[in-house]
């Protein structure tokens, strides 16, 4: 887990304040974008409001890969509370805002990546899609991340989708060079790739837009004793294309092939029934979304592979092999999209992440040496 803190970090001296326990506070959780820290609370405000909260910090050493679009996660789930179900509830304990820890398993723990879902558990994915495709741009005032001037007229789903290239050619590409920049050129990565994605996703047709989680994997799902479905982590929400969030969820989730199609018709379907035109042009526009999702994780996952190496000596042969195996596998399923002639093979990865940890590695320490981190 990325950024373990120290005992007196700030959320979890939040947690001890809210908690007035600290022996009750169990954490740090485990989790990307967060430090979290769950918690009952006591006294009269723990009998009227029973069961688990959490409170939670973003991570100061986090690299960002992903564009935002709302200014709180918090005042975006005040908003959604009674338009999209089984989301966490908030509260507010001595001026610090906490959310309810939803009790249950990780739909990842249930149902492994690769596995099909549960008829049950599927059709409230399906359901969840059409809460969101419900919730329309001008029926959402939240404080938004952007200026107004960058916000796509709604509909327009190649602009959409060109900010989310430039995110990732300026604020995760380009930001990043001084510390991967050799480590890219040796996978074949250059800044000419950005211009070549950007040919692959030409002819998206216009979609209305609609409120996006755009995070919807098996570890952002949590099924509770009764098997309901919670959705959690909603800090990558955005405003867009509705067929961005399905192209990501299919991405994201690994279904088995004949359960992805079964999602993108039921999606379709359900999408139509609650505002029609959501799914206009799936046929061709799908298959390039989910390619810009495939080369999306090429620059993340380049980034974090690295990272994982460590600034000791290197991982044992074993574990080497398998990074690189695990990062020539997303090379490859990238190569279209990108228009790559070839991707280097399995021990070429290796040799390349063990040239960038002997210059690199050592220098972890020090930000420049990595990047600027992308905020």
């Amino acid at each position: 887990m990325p950024g373990s803190p120290g005992p007196a970090s700030r959320a979890r001296l939040h947690a001890v304040e809210a908690s007035g326990d600290p022996s009750r506070v169990e954490g740090p959780l485990q989790g990307y974008h967060h430090e979290t820290y769950a918690f009952p609370l006591t006294g009269e405000l723990g009998a009227l409001r029973p069961g688990r909260w959490k409170c939670r910090e973003p991570r100061s050493d986090l690299l960002w890969f992903d564009r935002r679009c709302f200014a709180s996660e918090e005042q975006l789930l005040a908003a959604l509370q009674g338009r999209i179900g089984r989301i966490p509830e908030l509260l507010e304990a001595g001026g610090i805002g906490l959310q309810r820890f939803i009790e249950g398993r990780t739909l990842g723990a249930l149902c492994p990546s690769g596995n099909a879902v549960p008829g049950g558990l599927f059709g409230q994915i399906v359901g969840l899609f059409g809460q969101l495709i419900a919730v329309t741009p001008g029926t959402l005032a939240v404080e938004r991340r952007c200026e107004a001037a960058d916000r796509p007229a709604d509909g327009d789903t190649a602009a959409f989708l060109e900010r989310l290239v430039r995110f990732a050619e300026e604020r995760v590409y380009a930001r990043n060079l001084a510390g991967f920049g050799q480590l890219f050129a040796d996978l074949r990565i250059d800044g000419e790739a950005f211009e070549r994605l950007r040919k692959h996703l030409k002819g998206l047709r216009e979609r209305p837009f609609c409120l996006l989680h755009a995070d919807l994997h098996r570890e952002n799902f949590i099924v509770d004793a009764e098997h309901r479905l919670w959705t959690i982590d909603w800090e990558l929400a955005m405003l867009g294309d509705p067929l961005y969030d399905l192209a990501t969820h299919l991405y994201l989730m690994r279904y088995p092939r004949w359960q992805a199609r079964r999602m993108t018709q039921a999606w379709c379907r359900t999408a139509e029934a609650v505002r029609p035109g959501s799914s206009r042009g799936w046929e061709h526009d799908l298959e390039l979304l989910v390619g810009f999702k495939k080369v999306q994780s090429v620059f993340t996952d380049v980034i974090r592979t690295a990272l994982a190496l460590g600034t000791g000596p290197l991982p044992d042969r074993r574990t080497l092999t398998a990074l690189g195996g695990k990062l020539h596998r997303v090379l490859a399923a990238a190569a279209h999209p990108l228009a790559l002639e070839s991707v280097p093979a399995p021990a070429a990865v290796v040799a390349a992440l063990t040239r960038w940890h002997r210059t690199h590695g050592a220098r972890r320490g020090d930000p420049a040496g990595r990047g600027d981190p992308v905020p």
